[in-house]
């Protein structure tokens, strides 16, 4: 059995809510959506409601959801941000997913790119954080609030692309999850993390989880971590939100496209093809095991 394995078992055993997803309020509930035709930034962030106090009757939806539950339930708005295009999006580009999976992922550039370890944003990307940026602030005159509290994954291309996305938005510290916000890890280089060090010194304005090691002590290069394990993190990230989070409503998560599928397999909905810098906004509903 691989420690991946051995690991499933205990965060399986930790879990303490289950969680699903409620339709009808983002065109991208629909499990018939096509990402291609809706885009990475859709107007509204895709809300179905297109009238002037769209956010409003969001929240208000909310609250009334959350105050007819019993006390094992709650509602809350996730919004999943995936990073904008890194150096390594475009290394699977230029070889083709069969090339990139088989060896060009498993080295840290071919002498014209570099994307490992921590494979950092491109121009596109950091372009692509900012249409991101704009459209928060285009709906801010709608009433579209803050995220309540903010995660990130521990990667470069995660970290900038949050900084560049809620710069004049937030004031909120997002908190950087060193386990459960990361890609699938293993083999691909993109995905080794940089120290402590580098992303306490190079991003001042993260709080970083208890635990977190100096360096990568999860990445090796002999394996790849399975959906189904990347699924039980997300799902641990999922449990802490509704047992720490009680007065939150309205959260951000800035991460993968691996570790987003992860979140929406833990939730019951299918795959969701997220585009790089796009934005999936989900209703959560949250039940206790009892």
């Amino acid at each position: 059995m691989c420690s991946y394995e051995v690991d499933l078992v205990e965060i399986t055993s930790a879990n303490n809510s289950q969680f699903q997803t409620v339709p009808g309020f983002f065109l991208q509930d629909d499990p018939l959506a096509d990402p291609a035709m809706i885009g990475a930034v859709p107007a509204r962030f895709a809300l179905l409601d297109s009238s002037d106090t769209r956010w409003a009757n969001l929240g208000a939806e909310l609250s009334r959801l959350n105050a007819a539950a019993d006390g094992n339930t709650s509602y809350k708005v996730i919004m999943f941000g995936r990073h904008g295009q890194g150096y390594h999006n475009v290394g699977e580009e230029k070889y083709g997913t069969k090339a990139w999976d088989d060896y060009w992922s498993k080295l840290n550039g071919d002498g014209e790119l570099t994307w490992g370890p921590d494979a950092e944003l491109t121009t596109v990307g950091k372009d692509q954080a900012a249409a991101v940026n704009k459209l928060w602030k285009d709906e801010a005159v709608f009433g579209i609030p803050p995220p309540q509290k903010a995660y990130c994954s521990p990667m470069t291309r995660a970290m900038q692309t949050n900084v560049i996305t809620f710069a004049g938005i937030s004031s909120e510290r997002t908190v950087v999850l060193e386990v459960n916000c990361r890609e699938e890890y293993g083999e691909h280089t993109c995905d080794k993390r940089n120290t402590r060090t580098y992303i306490t010194d190079t991003f001042p304005q993260f709080d970083i989880e208890t635990g977190f090691t100096e360096d990568d002590e999860l990445w090796t290069a002999e394996s790849r971590e399975t959906g189904e394990h990347a699924a039980a993190r997300a799902q641990q990230v999922l449990d802490r939100i509704f047992r720490e989070d009680t007065d939150v409503t309205f959260l951000s998560i800035t991460a993968h496209g691996g570790i987003i599928n992860g979140f929406l397999r833990a939730l019951g909905r299918p795959k969701y093809p997220l585009p790089t810098g796009g934005i999936l906004p989900v209703v959560v509903k949250a039940t206790a095991r009892v």
